[in-house]
């Protein structure tokens, strides 16, 4: 894959981004949304990334207090900025359809982004969780833990570098599902995996139940969380999906 150039981006907040740019044909961007604790100069990022880049342009960025990033992460509140300073950069280099794609945080990030700042061509969430404050798997009681300890915050700092806002949702934002229904006419894509550890299928039925039409629902197989678990094959699958999602999206602005 070609070194990615690279982009410090500024949100609407004053938050300092650090993103790549992988340059494609200008018809299309995907904008690559991580989950939390991730990073797009991680290498399962960047083998999605070098995936996504045979149909088009990408951008990768670290979510705020995720890798070089600068910030404090909210853990899917205000990273609709984080978005929307990529999909500006995007635009900015001339692309005519921009599309995101995220993974667990990044997909509620994506959803939330798409129903509340609009502006993107075709949404995927991947793995996403549909509510907030869900415990009802082991992983996500430790992601709890993470998030809401003193003690939790520490070690995911010292453990995988992610800097977390201590004091928490005030006002909680709107759920995912909550404002689901707002991404159309822009096309949405809902993946998950049967095999998904943290996040249960009744997310996905969650989160497709209240978006509109036009809208997908993939079950995947076998399929465990997010970026690591994605095999090269559903991430064609996704960008043969969007490639067509996005220019008929555009076709009808």
């Amino acid at each position: 894959m070609p070194t990615p150039e690279p982009l410090t981006l500024r949100t609407a907040d004053r938050v300092r981004i650090d993103a790549g740019h992988l340059p494609g044909p200008d018809g299309l961007c995907f904008v690559l949304a991580h989950g939390f604790t991730c990073s797009w100069r991680q290498p399962a990022l960047r083998r999605i990334a070098g995936v996504l880049n045979r149909f088009g342009g990408v951008v990768g960025l670290d979510f705020r207090g995720h890798g070089a990033s600068g910030g404090r992460s909210t853990v899917g509140d205000r990273e609709v900025l984080d978005i929307e300073a990529a999909v500006g950069a995007a635009r900015r280099r001339g692309y005519e359809r921009v599309a995101v794609t995220g993974f667990s945080m990044g997909g509620a990030v994506a959803v939330r982004h798409a129903a509340l700042h609009g502006g993107v061509d075709a949404v995927v969430s991947v793995s996403a969780p549909a509510r907030w404050y869900y415990r009802g798997t082991v992983p996500m009681r430790r992601v709890h833990w993470a998030i809401e300890r003193r003690s939790g915050r520490l070690a995911v700092r010292l453990a995988r570098g992610t800097r977390i806002a201590p004091a928490g949702w005030d006002p909680v934002p709107e759920a995912p599902h909550e404002v689901a229904g707002r991404i159309a006419p822009v096309p949405f894509l809902v993946v998950h995996g049967d095999a998904d550890a943290f996040f249960p299928l009744e997310h996905a039925h969650q989160l497709y139940g209240a978006a509109r039409d036009p809208r997908e629902l993939w079950v995947e197989p076998s399929f465990g969380h997010a970026e690591v678990a994605a095999t090269p094959d559903l991430i064609t699958r996704i960008a043969r999906w969007t490639t067509e999602a996005a220019a008929v999206s555009a076709h009808h602005e």
